[in-house]
């Protein structure tokens, strides 16, 4: 692909070994879903994919993360039912608990290898590409030559400098935590992000010493400090939280052993007072960057800025301005969220078939995030501070308090807190956020109401079955009806009907 005109204009340099319409970079989520739709019209078409063939969710991510999740929740319920009356003492077989991590991580990789082995050989390459000057993919020794070219190289931990180095085999990171064959005694997980609340309350519900560091007084990035607040007296109830501290340094030392190292961590607390941490293993869980930077997409007319994010960027194909070139899924750094890879990577698969009947891009979805700790956190729809800041928008907020909320004390899981942010002119849901139990099912609804643009009247229109969590929800909308003064029915926001 010529970086400026979609033609042919190579260099002597380089020899062109094989011309397609279209080639995809990377074979993750992003990348099949957009060979699959682009191979609908094109059958020169290439795929070229570095590492394994499978996807950052099930290889690494989400589902290796929610097995381990599993095992914790059991460990957890088991051994804290006393409350109820069951009184257990479990036993923790940590080779067994890794063990079934992996295996049903490759039972569900297998599908995904099973589809990709039924694509034709060749249009397959496993190798590194490269973009050189002349805008070509090299690699294997190939040099080719692509009209259209997407993007979608995922995405790798993110570390700081020159922590590999100090902390060396007492380093973890997402990529390499599900790789341990036994659970450690203790552990460090740096990150109070969606990765580090995860992984750091599964591994302490399974018998870890766990320490989180963060160094804002923030988790799961929340925005809506009430909702935030809540998050961390919640999670506090189980894991230990340094939030606002200042990490200095790390590193390893040998133990008097000999056989094995510890890792160390000197840090300031939220005081400024200096300490520092000892323990078995450091999770560094400080976010994921894409894989771009080293690829030369440059030379395909591609500016990136300060942080290696794509500028021009179409949200809603992946497309790069004008140019025949299309990033998607973790690579273009938007939104690293699966769902968003699928149709970011199905969209821009699309728009490279030519407005053929078997084009179709998907509308950009309505911003939903769930983290899968205990509580569970969701974000729906605008934030408070994106609402906030555009004057336009005349809005109220909805609450509801689960700590004495029917079904959830019923449970034993009475501890959140949500809002839903009303717009006073339409009577829609403009966004929401939310700590507690069930909060994935409370995600999902509102986010249908919001994409389908249901007003608060609608929604209070549909049933809601006693005695359920969901009854919270309820109870949180008749609040932004009530405040929107919509003289629909008496404000009554008690939690439940006994």
């Amino acid at each position: 692909m010529n970086k400026s005109s979609g033609t042919s204009a190579v260099s002597t340099t380089s020899k062109i070994t094989r011309k397609v319409s279209v080639a995809i970079i990377g074979a993750g989520t992003a990348g099949q879903n957009a060979f699959q739709q682009a191979s609908k019209i094109h059958d020169d078409i290439v795929i070229i994919n570095d590492g394994f063939w499978t996807t950052t969710c099930i290889a690494v991510g989400c589902m290796p993360s929610k097995l381990l999740i599993a095992a914790a929740d059991r460990a957890h319920e088991a051994n804290h039912s006393a409350e109820f009356g069951i009184h257990a003492t479990v036993k923790i077989d940590g080779k067994q608990v890794m063990q079934r991590v992996r295996d049903e991580r490759s039972h569900f990789a297998s599908y995904i290898k099973e589809q990709v082995n039924s694509w034709p050989d060749h249009k397959k390459i496993a190798g590194r590409a490269r973009i050189n000057e002349q805008g070509l993919i090299e690699v294997n020794n190939k040099i080719i030559e692509a009209s259209k070219i997407i993007v979608a190289t995922g995405s790798s931990p993110s570390i700081p400098d020159g922590w590999a180095d100090k902390l060396g085999d007492t380093m973890l990171t997402s990529d390499s935590v599900f790789e341990l064959t036994d659970l450690p005694k203790s552990m460090a997980v740096i990150g109070a992000g969606a990765i580090g609340l995860e992984l750091a309350q599964a591994f302490t519900r399974l018998g870890v010493d766990v320490t989180v560091f963060n160094r804002a007084k923030r988790v799961a990035g929340l925005k809506d400090d009430d909702i935030n607040n809540k998050a961390i007296d919640c999670l506090s109830h189980e894991l230990t939280m340094h939030l606002g501290s200042k990490i200095n340094d790390v590193g390893s030392q040998a133990n008097a052993d000999g056989k094995r190292s510890s890792a160390f961590i000197d840090y300031e607390d939220s005081a400024g007072e200096s300490q520092q941490w000892q323990g078995e293993y450091v999770l560094v869980a400080t976010g994921r960057r894409n894989n771009i930077k080293q690829l030369g997409v440059e030379n395909l007319g591609v500016e990136l800025d300060e942080k290696d994010r794509p500028k021009n960027l179409s949200k809603k194909t992946g497309q790069i301005g004008d140019l025949e070139v299309y990033i998607v899924g973790d690579a273009n750094a938007n939104l690293p969220l699966l769902h968003v890879a699928s149709d970011e990577g199905y969209s821009a698969g699309s728009m490279v078939c030519e407005n053929e009947k078997a084009a179709y891009i998907r509308p950009p979805a309505t911003p939903f995030s769930i983290v899968f700790c205990s509580p569970q956190i969701v974000n729906v729809g605008m934030s408070l501070p994106d609402i906030q800041q555009d004057s336009n928008l005349e809005y109220v907020i909805g609450s509801v308090s689960f700590d004495n909320q029917g079904r959830s004390r019923v449970m034993g899981v009475n501890c959140g807190l949500l809002h839903i942010y009303g717009c006073k002119k339409t009577d829609k849901i403009l966004g929401a956020s939310m700590v507690g139990p069930d909060a994935e099912y409370i995600g999902h609804i509102l986010a249908t109401a919001i994409t389908n643009d249901l007003s608060v009247k609608d929604m209070l229109d549909t049933p809601f079955y006693h005695p359920t969590i969901l009854e919270g929800l309820r109870t949180a909308l008749r609040d932004v009806q009530y405040k929107m003064e919509i003289p629909y029915q008496s404000h009554d926001t008690q939690q439940d009907s006994f």
